[in-house]
């Protein structure tokens, strides 16, 4: 698992417009483009969520009443930050147009074609 702090550091939190026919200029085709990019966004998604548990996990506390809830200036500093974080998906799309994805067609089935 990569770190998210050094991998989105220079990626605008915000949805930009892009001109479609730039999807189209790595694949050909703007719906293996949103497919790679689909599938990549749904892979950071997966790593995000496992990196912020495995965080919040060094601050859980197993107690027997629910009253008992303490507050941690460092677990809400963690809970922000990833808050912050753009989208998987923007992720993903700036990694698409930055050509740090690989990614290979598998072979058709001639007889499916």
């Amino acid at each position: 698992m990569t770190d998210i702090k050094n991998q989105v550091q220079n990626i605008e939190p915000s949805a930009q417009s892009r001109d479609i026919k730039s999807f189209l200029t790595k694949t050909n085709n703007i719906y293996e483009s949103l497919a790679v990019i689909a599938k990549r966004a749904r892979q950071l998604n997966v790593d995000i969520k496992q990196e912020l548990h495995g965080k919040l996990e060094e601050f859980a506390i197993t107690s027997e009443t629910i009253e008992e809830i303490q507050e941690n200036k460092e677990q809400i500093e963690i809970s922000k930050f990833y808050e912050k974080l753009p989208n998987p998906t923007l992720i993903a799309t700036q990694e698409f147009f930055d050509d740090k994805l690989e990614y290979r067609q598998r072979e058709r089935d001639p007889d499916l074609a």
